[in-house]
């Protein structure tokens, strides 16, 4: 079985942080979406099985774009592949995205669990990053979700952030399991070219936390959370009751996964492709038969490696007999 991830590059507002492929303007959103959609059909033989084990809509912002526009996405998918035993349906959700029309319209669609981009429940972090909701929309979108049937709930987190503390840090971790939140992603905020928050630090607009800080709170979550129940079973991810991230642990498990829509790799097994990250030239490239993507076939001494790193990222670890 194999994986789907479908990258949505379109945002309300740019994050601070940021440095995945995204676009703030709408303008062509409709040609890409049936440009994703024909990517999906001249893409049918990349996997090795049609039968899919997860679909994942990431971005970006899939939240951000209509309901119409997702069901296009998988009426597409599903005219090509199997997924009757489709086991994770992911969509990364903006709490400010998030209504009740919305939430309805996910599951009818078949999306059986959301990962909401919480990244703090403190409002002056929420601000420092640029983010567009506040932590009361944060924690009522979560709320809301759970009142709409979805159980499988994801949220990300961003420690290490200028000015935090031990103390807030704790409170967000307080709050999430307050919550109820089974599965948690925390993220260490690291300074990426090309971003707004690059030029505040270069201009000394804003110091980033001392190193030591930022270990402590990194061990001070894996202490903390372990003492609730979770598992850290991914250097960056926790889960309570083994609800583990089906699709991503597949990206370390060496499992064949097709990415569509411009910036998004796919592996399957012998080769790796990355789409061109421009939307205007992706839309051409897919639309006139023009190339889209560049790929590399994986040596013997390439597979080595990645098995080593993918799989050292994972309370799994490596097998020294593979």
């Amino acid at each position: 079985m194999s994986g789907i991830y479908i990258h949505i590059p379109f945002c309300k507002q740019a994050c601070h942080y940021c440095n995945f492929y995204f676009t703030t303007s709408k303008s062509n959103k409709d040609k890409l979406i049936d440009a994703i959609c024909s990517e999906i059909e001249a893409s049918a033989d990349f996997l090795p099985s049609r039968d899919l084990k997860t679909i994942y809509f990431g971005g970006g912002t899939p939240s951000f774009i209509d309901l119409n526009d997702l069901k296009k996405i998988m009426s597409s998918i599903q005219s090509i592949y199997e997924i009757k035993n489709t086991e994770e349906l992911t969509l990364e959700a903006n709490p400010d995205d998030i209504t009740l029309e919305k939430l309805a319209g996910w599951r009818d669609l078949g999306i059986n669990r959301l990962s909401i981009g919480v990244q703090s429940f403190e409002d002056r972090e929420l601000t420092l990053m640029n983010r567009s909701h506040q932590a009361a929309q944060a924690e009522k979108s979560i709320l809301m979700a759970q009142d709409a049937g979805f159980n499988n709930i994801s949220i990300d987190f961003i420690y290490g952030l200028p000015a935090s503390t031990q103390e807030s840090w704790t409170k967000n971790l307080e709050k999430a399991i307050k919550l109820g939140i089974k599965h948690l992603s925390c993220y260490s905020l690291t300074v990426k070219e090309k971003t707004k928050l690059m030029k505040m630090v270069d201009r000394g607009n804003i110091a980033m936390i001392d190193e030591s800080l930022n270990i402590q709170q990194y061990q001070w979550m894996i202490e903390y959370l372990t003492s609730q129940g979770y598992e850290q079973y991914e250097i960056s991810n926790f889960a309570a009751e083994q609800t583990y991230s089906v699709h991503n642990t597949n990206y370390w498990s060496e499992v064949p996964y097709l990415g569509i829509g411009p910036s998004a790799h796919s592996y399957d097994g012998q080769r790796r492709r990355w789409n061109i990250a421009n939307n205007l030239n992706y839309i051409e490239g897919v639309t006139q038969d023009k190339e889209y993507f560049e790929e590399e076939w994986l040596t013997a001494e390439n597979k080595y490696n990645e098995y080593i790193l993918t799989k050292l990222r994972t309370k799994w670890g490596i097998s020294p007999q593979r």
